[in-house]
């Protein structure tokens, strides 16, 4: 099996006994690697610590995968206390979102600590590596957006948005895109003519759209999040298109439409088919009666 690559530093066992002065430990440096003479493995820490967050479910992440050593991750808000999160995991991710939850507009750090194996439950305190800091308002990705609804009336197309749900919770409530951005989560809708390529596009603050269109076209369209008050991760993926072309809502229904007609034909068949059938054998009974001899008194 191959050895992790990434920083080391010395034995935990050592740097234990080294802050308890319990021995005197030789070590000889090479650059970033140190090794201990009375330690049989040197601890690998993690290094590149990121934060996934999408519509704030937030997992942070790390390498590398573990070998002779196990992980606990820590995180605390800018001023509150370090909670354990994930521990003695092998895993090389953690699921911190029910922390950053309770309050979305903190600022958030993470650690990672590396503990050998058969160290695991010493005391002291095992080598760490930091996260960036982290603020969940500013940084998660937003979600990609679904059309809840449109219509197209002569010239008017309304088309509505429908929030995506996030995992912020209050009074028991989950709430939505909306309830946690208010008006600095904007939608962004791109349309075109169903026959063209050339799009244009609306902007509101709000979940609905109303635009004008040319009478009789067909339009097709998508909608996009966006908070523009960001420096980055300002736009979500754009939705599925959506048409108001009676072609494309046929093309859709076609499937079961066959499917229906094939049904009807089916049964029709075999409705005609016993029909026949009992018509020819009725047929023949009254066939064979009118062929039998006249019995002589």
């Amino acid at each position: 099996m191959a050895t992790p690559t990434g920083p080391r530093v010395p034995c935990y066992e050592a740097a234990v006994a080294r802050r308890q002065s319990l021995q005197n430990v030789a070590c000889t440096g090479a650059g970033t690697t140190t090794l201990c003479m009375p330690c049989t493995t040197d601890v690998v820490v993690a290094y590149n610590l990121t934060w996934k967050s999408t519509n704030f479910k937030t997992i942070l992440e790390w390498e590398p995968k573990p070998i002779n050593h196990v992980y606990t991750v820590q995180i605390s808000s800018r001023l509150g206390n370090w909670k354990n999160k994930c521990f003695y995991t092998t895993d090389t991710e953690c699921d911190v979102t029910d922390e950053i939850v309770k309050n979305v507009e903190e600022t958030y750090l993470a650690r990672v600590f590396s503990y050998p194996l058969d160290a695991i439950g010493s005391t002291g305190e095992p080598p760490f590596t930091n996260s960036l800091e982290f603020t969940p308002y500013l940084e998660t990705n937003l979600g990609q957006p679904t059309i809840r609804s449109f219509e197209q009336v002569g010239t008017a197309l309304n088309v509505t948005v429908q929030d995506a749900r996030t995992l912020v919770r209050v009074g028991g409530t989950f709430l939505s895109l909306r309830d946690v951005f208010g008006k600095d989560l904007n939608y962004i809708l791109y349309y075109w003519r169903a026959s063209s390529t050339g799009k244009k596009k609306a902007t509101t603050n709000t979940n609905e759209f109303l635009i004008d269109v040319d009478e009789g076209e067909n339009y097709c369209f998508n909608v996009q999040a966006v908070i523009p008050s960001r420096r980055a991760n300002q736009k979500s993926p754009e939705s599925l298109i959506e048409c108001t072309s009676r072609e494309k809502v046929l093309s859709t229904e076609m499937p079961f439409i066959v499917v229906a007609v094939m049904l009807v034909v089916i049964i029709f068949i075999i409705v005609l088919s016993v029909s026949l059938y009992k018509c020819r054998k009725a047929r023949a009974g009254r066939s064979g009666k009118e062929s039998l001899p006249l019995n002589v008194a």
